[in-house]
């Protein structure tokens, strides 16, 4: 089994093993070089790894195949060996020490991946002040997250919205919470008023 390399010194030895790579699963002369054959004569251009130049050479069909089959590695010729963790000899301790190898680096991806996950703003209010907003501080319960609502020109309206059925529900929380606020403000008011009244009223009969 012949391989004509170019020699070290000319290339580098990437180069080299590229080269003899390619015996391994092709033959030593591509179709296309194949310039003429006319049943007795071969005319094929090839590389001269001496001068580094491509060449054009004639020779006969039967010169051509006894060149040709000095390439052909003899029956049972490993043209391929396998050494370290790709050796045979350990391939099924090479297995078991690969498949651990690929939990961990899973265990570790998910483990970052949770890690450059972004937090929740309840995780964040749980982890600044120790509370988690969505359980009830009375009965322990949890709340269910619908959406938020926030202050406007004195009125609650919806920011977000988890589904159209929660945005609904929302605003008719939020119509309740505006009338019952409503109604406290004029309580107050009407209280005040009558408290201003009496103390009037009140002044003028001591006046008298």
């Amino acid at each position: 089994f012949y391989v004509h390399a170019p020699k070290r010194s000319r290339t580098s030895l990437k180069k080299i093993l590229e080269y003899i790579s390619r015996y391994m699963k092709r033959g030593p002369i591509a179709l296309n070089r194949i310039l003429l054959y006319d049943g007795k004569i071969v005319m094929f251009q090839y590389h001269d790894k001496r001068t580094n130049t491509d060449k054009i050479k004639t020779m006969s069909a039967e010169e051509f195949i006894g060149a040709l089959i000095r390439h052909i590695p003899e029956n049972q010729f490993k043209t391929i060996r396998r050494y370290g963790i790709y050796s045979r000899r350990i391939k099924t301790i090479m297995k078991k020490v690969l498949s651990n190898y690929q939990k961990e680096i899973q265990r570790m991806l998910v483990n970052v991946k949770k890690a450059l996950k972004p937090k929740s703003w309840c995780e964040r209010i749980a982890e600044e002040f120790g509370v988690n907003p969505l359980e009830c501080t009375r009965c322990g319960e949890y709340y269910e997250f619908s959406g938020v609502s926030v202050s406007k020109n004195g009125r609650l309206v919806v920011k977000y919205a988890k589904n159209k059925e929660s945005e609904r529900f929302m605003r008719e929380e939020n119509k309740k919470i505006g009338e019952e606020a409503s109604k406290r403000k004029y309580e107050k008011e009407k209280e005040a008023a009558f408290k201003k009244l009496r103390f009037q009223w009140s002044g003028s009969l001591h006046l008298s």
